[in-house]
């Protein structure tokens, strides 16, 4: 059971990975490229963002011996920067589908194909749009907080929604409801990290744009990982009855 499971887990995390990536190079990436053209206009060099698949991004410059001025290396644009973010996605999308699979063990809550879905859209919720209620998807050039806080914080408000989620799952009685509208609205009420009070060389509509389309491309990704995961388990269980 627990090996069909982790196969289900990583054929669907294989799937989702590769449709967000194709969907991330149309419409995410050039968004990406366009904001870089932006940084270097009155931004400090030196901070971390982070991109929509959840790596750090750093621009930071360092004198190497006898003085010389040595950028930090980044993947080359093109087909290697496109093979890294592949990369960063699938073992992403295979993390993601193992901390489902780990959660439907432990609440006995199988995966299957009826309920992929749900258990899809439940992802995006806690992983996704909870926490970018208070930490919006950056582009390269957009003011950000410190990288650690921001990363505690995120953390925290996937659990809390994550446990308010499964928390009404398991019980509708009130205090549940209680107890799950508090998980939800604490993480928001301490705050995010603030962000520092710097001028943002991205323009407005540019940094919407982006978090629109980030936004809308997770969503894709977690609908196919719940419904692929589901649906494999459930051929997975009627080749062992």
């Amino acid at each position: 059971m627990f090996r069909n499971l982790f196969l289900a887990a990583v054929l669907a995390a294989l799937c989702a990975g590769l449709v967000m990536s194709a969907i991330q190079h149309f419409r995410v990436t050039p968004l990406i490229l366009y904001a870089e053209t932006f940084e270097g206009e009155g931004h400090t060099h030196g901070q971390g963002h982070v991109h929509e698949d959840g790596t750090e991004h750093t621009h930071e410059i360092t004198e190497g011996d006898g003085g010389a001025v040595v950028e930090e290396w980044t993947p080359q644009d093109g087909f290697e920067r496109t093979a890294y973010t592949v990369l960063a996605n699938l073992l992403a999308a295979a993390g993601f589908a193992l901390v489902l699979g780990a959660v439907s063990m432990l609440a006995s809550i199988p995966i299957t194909f009826a309920n992929g879905v749900l258990w899809g859209i439940a992802g995006f919720f806690v992983f996704s749009l909870a926490p970018a209620f208070g930490l919006a998807p950056e582009l390269p050039g957009m003011p950000a907080g410190d990288l650690f806080a921001r990363q505690v914080w995120w953390v925290g408000t996937a659990l809390a929604t994550g446990a308010a989620a499964l928390l009404l799952v398991k019980t509708r009685a009130p205090w549940a409801i209680l107890a799950a509208v508090i998980l939800v609205v604490l993480p928001h009420v301490l705050g995010a990290p603030a962000v520092p009070d710097e001028p943002s060389t991205v323009p407005a509509h540019l940094a919407t744009q982006f978090a629109a389309a980030t936004l809308g491309t997770t969503a894709v990704f977690w609908i196919i990982l719940g419904a692929v995961f589901g649906g494999l388990n459930d051929q997975f269980s009627r080749s062992l009855s």
